[in-house]
């Protein structure tokens, strides 16, 4: 009977857990940015009024 072996790179797999949890980091900075910028001007993003 052959034994299956499993090779594992921890540098990759450490790159790419610090690259998902920057992703996922800025994503949600950005996200409460946006919210936090809507809430101030009491308009969405990109949202004019007559008088602009």
């Amino acid at each position: 009977m052959s034994e299956k072996i499993i090779q594992l790179n921890e540098g990759i797999i450490k790159n790419e857990l610090k690259e998902l949890v920057r992703s996922c980091v800025e994503e949600t900075l950005n996200g409460l940015l946006e919210a936090e910028a809507d809430q101030l001007t009491n308009a969405s993003r990109y949202e004019r009024s007559e008088e602009c």
